[in-house]
């Protein structure tokens, strides 16, 4: 037995059923179910009138913006219905709620009492009310000054050998202000150790992009949904993870656009939407939207992307000038001659049975392409989390330059983030492996030298904290041991440090697996009233296509004791830095227009941002994409040239995606429910191909284990109930976090070490 495995359930894989229930799978997304849940959950959390309170100013123009996903609001008017989706009600609900953790709670329940429920019971709990302190070897948190639990920061973080042992977490759900000033404090401390939710999700594609490209970002706004001849979306579920995007799709499908998707899984939301806004919507009679649907292998998209690029360029050969895009190509990019070559070597066959796509549909998708110049698509963790991700990516690059699909309305790349502003923590300086540039502007702004060598990514940092290099670990928000790989290294990992502190809204199992001693710092949510020296603040959030705007909360706080995400990171830089710091944190503490004054001095895009986020919807970011421009060093796009991962299964082996259910986001369990996918009341279940089950032995409803064995070390999730699906031959899906033990920490991406949550190999037994 090696030490992050465990003989029994333990806190980190809780084994128990709470009664699986299944019926068919949907073919449509949204509708009226989806309003009743959305208010089932909002009204059973916040009561009717705080929570209608919230749901009036969710995404509205000078309301709060959702702390869900990152999907963009419309640029013009805005439902003043609805302007957001279940899961976004869902979200607010849990923000939202009533309940609240005092001091009496935590005297009550031990830190092993609460570790042994489920993330669905934990989250149920309700929010954080008050600072709190495990120290070494207590049983239970209990309460601490804000004063004093700085402080402890401070004297933990100032008795280090050098700042690379303290490690600095982010969340996609802190908002720009309070990002910038986190890496600012984090810097002037004297590290790079800033790893954060990126590095598990999108991190591929900012490499990819950012490399081919010339930046990290998508190309297109949501306007360009409108006007697209072809969207295609690949390894994303919409449905579920970004919801709001199935309005976009209607109106793109209604305006003529043609829709395919690519996917091991049928999903609900990529093949008809409900919309709840709409009558015909509330009665059952929705919008088909995918034209094409084409169920590819796990991590077989590159496959499918070189086969229609490579029948595209034999139609190109038939007809010179109106498949491609020369122009484009000959006068924007780079590295065709070569590209073209690579793919004319390219085995037909051997692409075929790597993506799993019949030669005859194949070419019915390139037949539909062939004349399509304003082509967009979207991707999601689908693509990102392989270990050919990076090259994956640059795949749909080269399909979009042959079209000349970049820089024109209607085309484009539209990386779907998930967090609602991951991509806005990047644009503040939350990374780990900042430029020259922007180490730049951070002295000539501040009057300190920044560290410049390279931080840990999360993947280096969890093995940092494993091998007694990482000692302090903080996380500005997120629930860090759910959303990581190998869970119960990454337990053992965090187990091995002096003190582990977590801001938080609400109960999560990182507050269970712990430091030497541990703190939780309370703060305010997205739809919290902040209030400062009595005038109401607001922050802002940049979403997926590049558009910062406003954010200011609604409902008054559940306790008196929250401190907003800035408040909070000025007084642990006081606490920490003292009179060494050459930064006037106290100004940031009288009024967050202050620190989007330091933001504008210092980042590129945010000339006059006091003004420009005050206005109704915000304004967009720079982007050269946008313009048709390319910011490498050629000054033009980059063909890319890979082969497909081949990978051969043993007899008993089979491929694991992880993935999310109707009823989470993220590691946030909302409940036990995957409605679109006919799953009720379990979350402790593997999806199977028919065959693959028969080849085991294996009925619906039979209980098995889970078992990877990467680098020889066995990682185990036991007791998952087997339920028959349409998915591949030799594919199989889970859930995580529920699954995330079996992410072996040693396997990441080419590039971008993000872990290969979509790419697991894996055993399944008969539970005995």
């Amino acid at each position: 037995m090696n030490e992050h495995t465990s003989p029994i359930p333990g806190a980190e894989n809780p084994e128990l059923f709470t009664g699986l229930k299944l019926e068919p799978v949907k073919t449509t997304a949204a509708g009226m179910p989806a309003v009743l849940n959305s208010f089932k959950h909002v009204f059973r959390e916040a009561g009717i009138v705080r929570g209608l309170k919230a749901l009036a100013q969710l995404n509205q123009k000078g309301g709060f913006d959702c702390p869900s996903c990152a999907w963009p609001d419309p640029d013009d008017e805005r439902s003043g219905i609805a302007e957001y989706c279940e899961n976004g009600a869902k979200a607010v609900a849990e923000e939202a709620t009533a309940k609240k953790l005092t001091a009496a709670f935590f005297s009550q329940h031990s830190v092993s009492e609460l570790a042994a429920l489920t993330d669905y019971e934990i989250g149920r709990q309700g929010r954080i009310a008050q600072p709190l302190y495990l120290p070494q070897g207590a049983t239970h948190y209990q309460p601490i000054s804000w004063e004093a639990a700085f402080d402890k920061i401070a004297v933990a973080l100032n008795s280090l050998a050098s700042p690379n042992e303290a490690i600095f977490y982010t969340s996609g759900r802190t908002s720009n202000e309070a990002a910038f000033l986190y890496q600012l404090f984090v810097r002037a401390y004297g590290t790079n150790n800033l790893p954060d939710c990126s590095n598990m999700c999108h991190e591929s594609s900012g490499v990819a992009l950012g490399e081919s490209l010339g930046i990290g970002k998508g190309s297109v706004k949501l306007e360009d949904f409108y006007e697209a001849e072809v969207i295609m979306i690949l390894g994303q579920n919409p449905g579920t993870n970004h919801p709001r995007m199935l309005t976009a799709l209607q109106k793109a499908k209604a305006n003529g656009a043609l829709i395919i998707s690519a996917n091991p899984l049928p999903e609900a939301g990529l093949m008809g939407f409900n919309n709840p806004q709409q009558l015909k919507g509330l009665l059952n009679r929705g919008t088909a939207l995918t034209d094409v649907f084409l169920p590819v292998k796990i991590n077989g998209d590159m496959a499918l992307l070189q086969a229609l690029e490579k029948l595209l360029l034999q139609a190109e050969a038939q007809e010179p000038g109106k498949v491609l895009d020369p122009g484009f190509i000959s006068s924007r990019t780079t590295g065709y001659t070569e590209f073209a070559q690579h793919l004319q070597q390219q085995d037909m066959e051997a692409l075929v049975q790597a993506c799993g796509i019949d030669l005859p549909q194949l070419q019915e998708v390139a037949g539909l392409l062939k004349y399509k110049k304003k082509m967009i698509v979207c991707w999601a963790m689908g693509l990102t989390q392989h270990k050919n991700a990076v090259d994956t990516i640059k795949e749909i690059v080269n399909l979009l330059l042959l079209k000349g699909s970049i820089g024109k309305k209607g085309a484009g790349t539209c990386p779907v983030r998930g967090h609602s502003n991951v991509q806005g923590d990047r644009t503040m300086g939350i990374y780990e492996k900042p430029s020259v540039r922007f180490l730049q502007a951070i002295q000539h702004s501040f009057g300190f030298t920044p560290p410049a060598a390279p931080g840990w990514d999360v993947v280096e940092a969890i093995k940092a904290m494993y091998g007694g290099k990482g000692k302090v670990f903080f996380a500005m928000g997120g629930n860090f041991l759910s959303a990581t790989p190998d869970t119960q290294y990454t337990a053992a990992a965090l187990r091995k440090c002096l003190l582990t502190v977590q801001v938080s809204t609400k109960l999560n199992r990182s507050h269970l697996v712990h430091g030497e001693e541990a703190l939780i710092l309370p703060c305010l949510g997205r739809s919290d009233k902040d209030m400062l020296h009595g005038e109401e603040q607001f922050v802002s959030c940049e979403n997926s296509m590049g558009v910062v705007q406003s954010s200011k909360g609604v409902l008054s706080p559940v306790s008196h004791e929250l401190l907003s995400e800035p408040v909070i990171v000025c007084r642990l830089a006081k606490a920490t830095l003292g009179n060494r710091s050459t930064i006037d944190w106290d100004k940031y503490l009288q009024h967050y227009d202050r620190i989007r004054e330091d933001i504008e001095r210092t980042i590129p895009g945010f000339e006059q941002y006091n003004e420009r986020v005050r206005i109704p919807g915000g304004f967009y970011l720079p982007n050269c994409n946008r313009e048709g421009n390319f910011d490498t060093a050629s000054r033009k796009a980059h063909f890319n040239i890979a082969t497909p991962l081949t990978l051969q299964l043993a007899p008993d082996e089979l491929l694991m995606m992880t993935i999310r259910s109707h009823d989470q986001f993220n590691t946030t369990i909302y409940g036990l429910d995957d409605r679109y996918r006919g799953i009720y009341h379990e979350r402790r279940v593997i999806l199977m191909n028919q065959g693959d089950m028969n080849k085991r032995g294996l009925q619906s409803g039979d209980v098995v284990d889970l078992f990877n064995y990467h680098d020889g070390v066995e990682r185990v999730a036991r007791r998952f109930i087997v339920v028959p699906y349409p998915i591949p031959a030799g594919c199989t899906a889970t859930y995580f976090p529920e699954t995330n033990v079996l992410v072996p920490i040693s396997s990441v991406a080419d590039k971008s070490n993000t872990p290969t949550s979509k790419y697991v190999i894996l055993q399944v037994k008969k539970h005995i």
